[in-house]
């Protein structure tokens, strides 16, 4: 906890995040998380957009990329948190490694966190990825078929093991 200047306690926000196979509705999740929590969301897709414009091309890119951008989002994420805002972030937390940094991210800070597991089958996911092509043409090239089962041998679905506040899904509301 932190206290302010006049001595009352600051309450930390509370990170959510997010499992869920590509095309299983996380970005749609997060989206209604944050209106549902008053959250601030940060997305990965935009992150990774936005400083490396073209530059990932392969899911080897996006690995090298993505790992670059954690120690900015981690800061930026913990400092949120101990200003008592809530956080949704867009990014997977797809294996168990990936899980454990939103962990270890949100208790060095004494804040809440909550998993969002999304529970959809490979049909559905392929659904909504061919549909996502026709909506976001830009992103065809990554939101394939072959993608898709290059990227789900890693998935990791979430264990007790883990010890996790989750709430587990196998449906959101599109909108």
């Amino acid at each position: 906890m932190t206290l302010h200047k006049d001595g009352t306690v600051a309450q930390h926000g509370t990170l959510y995040y997010l499992c869920g196979k590509m095309g299983a509705g996380k970005s749609t999740l997060s989206r209604q998380l944050a209106q549902d929590h008053q959250a601030v969301v940060l997305s990965e897709d935009d992150w990774l957009a936005a400083h490396y414009p073209g530059q990932i091309n392969t899911f080897d890119d996006y690995i090298e990329k993505s790992r670059l951008i954690k120690p900015f989002i981690k800061a930026h994420v913990q400092s949120l948190l101990q200003l008592g805002l809530n956080v949704v972030m867009d990014f997977p937390a797809n294996t168990r490694r990936q899980r454990a940094w939103f962990v270890e991210l949100s208790e060095t800070v004494q804040a809440e966190h909550q998993l969002y597991y999304l529970d959809v089958s490979d049909t559905q996911c392929l659904a909504q990825l061919a549909k996502r092509r026709i909506e976001q043409p830009a992103r065809a090239q990554f939101d394939n078929e072959a993608v898709f089962y290059q990227v789900s041998q890693y998935f990791e679905a979430p264990e007790a093991s883990e010890n996790l506040t989750l709430a587990h899904t196998d449906s959101i509301n599109e909108s």
